[in-house]
């Protein structure tokens, strides 16, 4: 294998552990990995909370859109019971928790999942809480391109990923126009004229997503610089068994 490629645990270890908890972020650095992913929602009183969907119905024992809940509320959830009984009193924890939780050599993939209503606000506070603690070199914003809009009106310092039209033939351009110096292009879009294209650009690319052995080898083929993926731990066999050829 010529080039290296970074695993990239989607929302922790989250094949084998609860997703966006901590124990899936710590489960994830005793693999090994290089970057997780994180998605980050604003409470009702504007806390900022792991969870990937917009209510709290999937992946707790709560019901309700998280933008209607205090976190108060949200802390007295259950996020870990859903997966199975032996992850029972997991909570839901805050983005400084997480922050806490990753060492600086991993970098943070902060997903912030915005909506008109909360946008501006969301960008604001994610990215304060990244210069608060010192994470602007070893993180990225990856969201909606008008959230990226957002992000770099705040700090243009921070590195942004746009997700809109991720698998456009004019995602490249249009993430260069935007200033995001990284790419999370979907599985399907994901081509080697886009990598060699965004390569061309000083662009770093991150293919959402592969958890099957033979969806990693054709991404590793194709160049990307990175792999979302819920299994890390196979991702990282895979490429030590790449490596020794």
């Amino acid at each position: 294998m010529a080039h290296r490629v970074s695993i990239v645990a989607h929302r922790g270890d989250s094949g084998a552990y609860p997703e966006n908890t901590l124990l899936a972020l710590r489960k994830a650095l005793e693999v090994g990995v290089d970057m997780i992913e994180v998605d980050v929602h604003l409470t009702k009183d504007r806390g900022l909370v792991l969870i990937h969907d917009p209510t709290v119905n999937r992946t707790s024992n709560g019901r309700g859109k998280v933008c209607d809940l205090t976190f108060a509320e949200i802390r007295k959830l259950d996020a870990g019971s859903w997966m199975s009984p032996q992850f029972a009193g997991e909570g839901m924890p805050t983005l400084a928790e997480a922050v806490a939780v990753v060492p600086r050599d991993v970098r943070l993939n902060v997903h912030v999942k915005a909506y008109d209503h909360d946008r501006a606000v969301l960008a604001r506070l994610v990215v304060d809480e990244l210069v608060a603690r010192n994470r602007l070199d070893t993180a990225f914003i990856a969201s909606d391109i008008e959230t990226v809009g957002e992000v770099r009106r705040r700090n243009p310092a921070i590195a942004r990923c746009n997700l809109t039209r991720a698998d456009s033939p004019d995602y490249v351009q249009m993430s260069k126009a935007a200033g995001c110096r990284v790419l999370q292009p979907g599985r399907t879009g994901c081509t080697r004229a886009l990598v060699e294209e965004a390569h061309r650009e000083g662009m770093e690319v991150n293919v959402f997503y592969a958890d099957t052995v033979e969806d990693m080898r054709k991404f590793i083929a194709l160049g990307v610089d990175g792999i979302l993926t819920n299994y890390p731990a196979r991702l990282k066999h895979l490429l030590a068994v790449e490596r020794s050829h």
